[in-house]
Formats: C-alpha cells, sequence, structure tokens
C-alpha cells in the first residue's frame, strides 16, 4: 500500500474499498440511491450538510436566514472554487437547483420543495416558497451543487436520462468542490479518487487517495477483505458477521439504518403485466389480497433465520420510527397469520392463488434476493405461485421508473427522519412536480393524499404530527405497501482502518484514516 503525504500526525494512506454494487452514476442529480449518492458525495456538496451525528450544519452556505414563512435567505461560502480551478458563485446555485428540477432528475421532488432560487449577488441567493415548507434545509442537504460553466462546457445542463440508457459526459466525469476529486470512473469495475488539495475545509483523516471496487459476491468480498486486498466492506453478509468477528486483523461495526424495505403491488392496472391470473384481474386492487400477502409473511424467522438477528421487524412506513412520532400504533405489525390470510384470499375470490413475478435487486439491499425467495416460499402457502426474478439495481431501477412490473421490493432511507420525505416522493398519488415520483404501484389514496398534501405545507408542529399520524394511518389500513423490516448495518475494515458509521449508511472519506502496519 503507497504511503502519499503526512497529515495530522498520521502518514496519508491509500484506501480501498468495497460492496456489492456499484453506483449508478456520476451525475448527482440522475439517480437518488444511497450508493450512488455517497460516491458523488465525495467529489460534490450540498449547501448544508451532516455531521457524524446527522445534525445540519453549514456546507456551501455559512449561515441562512428565514425573512418570511416563504421566503429564506442563504450566504454563501466564499474563496470555494470546483476542481477545475472556476470560482464558486450563486450562478453556480441558482443552476443546479434548477437542473435537479428537471423531469429526468429522481431529486425533483426535493428541488422542488425549496421553490425558486434567486440570485441577490455573487455569494447570495434567496428561495421563494410558494408554500411553507417545514422540512426546508433538510430538502437543502438532498441537492449537491454542480458548476453551470462546467456543465454547459459539456453539454450537460439537463440530467442523465438514465431509464432511457442515455450516455453523458456527466454520467462519468465530475467535477465538485468536495474533499475529494474523481480521478478515474469505470462503471462495474472501479471509481477512483484523490484528495482534493485546495478544499475549504478540514480532513480528520489521512486518506489522500480512494479506489471503490464493486464485488457482488458475497464471499469473494469477504475473502477480500481477510485477505487485505480490501481495506473495508461496506456491506458484508449478515451471516458472515459472527465470522468477521472471530477473525484477526478484522473490526466490524453495526448499528440500525434508517431504512425500511418493502414490498410493493401494481394497484393500477386492470390486468398485471407479469401474471397469470383467473379471470384475467388485478388481484392487488383488492385490499383483501394485499393484506392477505402481508399477514402470510413470518417475518421472524426472516429476521433469525436469513438476516441472522440484523433486522428490525416493523409495520411502519417511514425510514425511521421517528417519522411517525414513535407510535406505537404506527409502528406494529399486522399478525403473522396462515389462516387468516387464506380466509382473505378465499373471500377475494383467489382461494386456488394465481401466479406473479417479483421484481427484486440483487445487489442492493442486504440479503435482497434471499428475502425476494423467502417470501415467494411463504408465499406459496396461500397457492400464490411467485417467480422471482432477481436483477441488479443497474437493470431493476429504471425498470421501476417505468412502472414495468406487478410486484416488488424497494427501500427507502437516508438522513432524513421526517415523515414528508417518504409520504410525498414514495406515498402519494402521482402527480405534478415529482410528487409520488417512487409511487411504482401507482395506487390512489385520494383521503391520504390530502392529509399528506396538508402536513407539507403545516407550520404549526402539534398540528402537522395530528395530520401525519392521520396521513400513515391511512396508508397503513389501505395496505398499499407491505413492510418488512429496517436494516441493520453491519460495516467491516480491517484493523488499521478507522470509519464513521453513520445511521444513514454515509460513509465519508474526509473521515477515515488507515494507520501504518
Amino acid at each position: 500500500m503507497a504511503l502519499a503525504l503526512v497529515t495530522g500526525g498520521l502518514q496519508a494512506q491509500t484506501l480501498r474499498w468495497a460492496s456489492q454494487g456499484d453506483m449508478q452514476t456520476a451525475d448527482p442529480h440522475s439517480q437518488n440511491e444511497i450508493v450512488t449518492n455517497a460516491m458523488n458525495g465525495q467529489v460534490y456538496e450540498r449547501l448544508v450538510s451532516r455531521d457524524r451525528h446527522l445534525n445540519l450544519v453549514p456546507g456551501l452556505a455559512t449561515e441562512w436566514t428565514q425573512l418570511k414563512p416563504t421566503l429564506w435567505r442563504l450566504k454563501l461560502r466564499q474563496g470555494v472554487k470546483f476542481h477545475d480551478g472556476s470560482p464558486f458563485t450563486a450562478d453556480d446555485v441558482v443552476f443546479s437547483i434548477n437542473r435537479a428540477k428537471d423531469p429526468y432528475s429522481q431529486i425533483s421532488v426535493y428541488a422542488q420543495a425549496v421553490g425558486t432560487p434567486r440570485k441577490i449577488d455573487d455569494f447570495t441567493v434567496e428561495f421563494q416558497l410558494d408554500k411553507v415548507n417545514p422540512i426546508f434545509l433538510q430538502h437543502l442537504d438532498t441537492l449537491f451543487i454542480m458548476s453551470k460553466r462546467w456543465c454547459e462546457q459539456h453539454k450537460v445542463v439537463q440530467p442523465q436520462n438514465f431509464k432511457d440508457k442515455q450516455e453523458t459526459y456527466a454520467a462519468t466525469h465530475a467535477n465538485g468542490t468536495g474533499p475529494y476529486q474523481m480521478t478515474a470512473r469505470e462503471p462495474g469495475i472501479r471509481t477512483t479518487f484523490k484528495r482534493n488539495p485546495d478544499w475549504w475545509g478540514k480532513f480528520d483523516g489521512n486518506v489522500q487517495d480512494a479506489v471503490y471496487t464493486p464485488i457482488a459476491n458475497d464471499a469473494t468480498r469477504l475473502a477480500a477483505l481477510v485477505s487485505g486486498e480490501i481495506d473495508f466492506v461496506l456491506d458484508p453478509s449478515p451471516r458472515d458477521i459472527p465470522k468477521l468477528k472471530q477473525t484477526p486483523q478484522v473490526k466490524v461495526q453495526e448499528g440500525p439504518e434508517n431504512r425500511i424495505v418493502f414490498i410493493g403491488m401494481d394497484q393500477a392496472r386492470d390486468k398485471l403485466l407479469y401474471a397469470k391470473v383467473p379471470g384475467d384481474k388485478n388481484p392487488f386492487k383488492d385490499l383483501r389480497v394485499r393484506q392477505a400477502l402481508y399477514q402470510a409473511v413470518d417475518i421472524q424467522t426472516l429476521r433469525t433465520k436469513l438476516m441472522n438477528g440484523l433486522s428490525l421487524p416493523t409495520g411502519g412506513l417511514t425510514p425511521s420510527p421517528l417519522g411517525a412520532f414513535n407510535d406505537p400504533q404506527l409502528e406494529t405489525r399486522l399478525p403473522y397469520d396462515l389462516t387468516a390470510a387464506r380466509k382473505l384470499m378465499a373471500d377475494a375470490g383467489y382461494a386456488n392463488g394465481f401466479e406473479v413475478t417479483l421484481d427484486c435487486t440483487n445487489n442492493r439491499y442486504i440479503n435482497d434476493e434471499r428475502i425476494c425467495l423467502a417470501l415467494a416460499s411463504m408465499w406459496a402457502q396461500l397457492k400464490v405461485k411467485v417467480k422471482v426474478n432477481a436483477q441488479p439495481r443497474v437493470l431493476m431501477f429504471p425498470k421501476l421508473e417505468k412502472l414495468d412490473t406487478s410486484l416488488y421490493m424497494y427501500g427507502w432511507g437516508g438522513s432524513i427522519t421526517d415523515a414528508e420525505v417518504a409520504m410525498t416522493p414514495l406515498m402519494r398519488n402521482r402527480g405534478e412536480k415529482s410528487v409520488g415520483q417512487y409511487n411504482f404501484g401507482n395506487w390512489k389514496d385520494d383521503k391520504f393524499d390530502e392529509l399528506a398534501a396538508a402536513s407539507s405545507e403545516e407550520a404549526d408542529p402539534k398540528k402537522r404530527e395530528a395530520l401525519i399520524k392521520a396521513a400513515l394511518a391511512e396508508f397503513r389500513s389501505q395496505v398499499h405497501l407491505i413492510p418488512l423490516h429496517r436494516q441493520m448495518i453491519p460495516w467491516a475494515t480491517r484493523a488499521n482502518v478507522t470509519v464513521v458509521h453513520r445511521p444513514d449508511n454515509w460513509f465519508e472519506l474526509r473521515w477515515a484514516s488507515v494507520a501504518a502496519k
């Protein structure tokens, strides 16, 4: 391992890290997925940022003031340069927020939520909202800032159209203001980074260079860590954790992630795309069928036998229980009850079941393909014959964007614990300004939608809490999604590596250190 410069009394090192899947694109506005966001987050920055405990802290903005309920003013950090040496100004902020609103952007719903940006001077920006946004600053933390000049120069003023396989310069090249520069991007093979010597912030670690390698196979990833070929694995398999804890020169950190894993169903089409159903109907339009599938999930077996205890079963719908104000009624699962599930199927006219395809990633969530196979076995007890279509997320996510699915597994999470971050993009009726953008089942629930929309602009905390609880209760009652669990996230490193483990599963290179062996 090559040594570089000396920083803070520690010799700077190269860090080699891996997980089961690659980032999807280097365009920071195209896709909204944690591995992609976190890797882009080494290069690109936001106006506000997060500290080690997920508290909001200044980023490219040094201060902010809410002048009116619908008007915010931000002062920008001066002296910041993009990696190509061009200065960062208010023009880049206005351009980036508007770029992120593009229909090709998967973070459009968050960009829409912060209103219209307006340049006051080179280092002052105002945001005019059309309605109150109770989590305005948290939405800002989801929006990466790009160089207006660089995007114009390379003809990438629009985000990459990922679902239609568009290739752009921004998909494989990057120019941010962040602590690391992307030096090479080979999709599916490796991505390399080097420290930005002109970064405005403070490095708490000693990593000078970094190499990310996607390694799909669990055993291969484990072997690479144990042999020292890799320094850090983001997603060791839960079944390997006991062994890793006993392995010399390896450390394991683990904790709950702000991420819920769930099942979605097409509830809009009269006939399912990928199914054989008596009468060519759509059984998922029937609440009794949705509830039957829910109550046929033996969640404790999933937790103990498959996840090795590294999951938190829940009936909740938000990435964190904080989103539901830790309300036990909103977190309690429907009971596992095969007898009740079979009666529901019979009452709905499906006593003899039907056939359907379950779309599932095989390189995104912990044990994702195995979970889908286990669910198929459980639902077979209802005479529902499930074909598991497991594929890499680079293939499955564009498929879901096109609503090209009948039944799917998905996850939702991140640093924001507020219910808004799930309700508007994921759960609301599909509508304008990217509302319901991730409602891949295309359900419609006007009662929930009205309550959720009202909570999105309610400034009074108590009134907003009541609206959110009522909205979540309505959504739960209709079983539009089948919640499974919140992930636990184990990270594994070599003994000489120090990393900061956060509940949003976000890895910061600038906090990492590699001690000399």
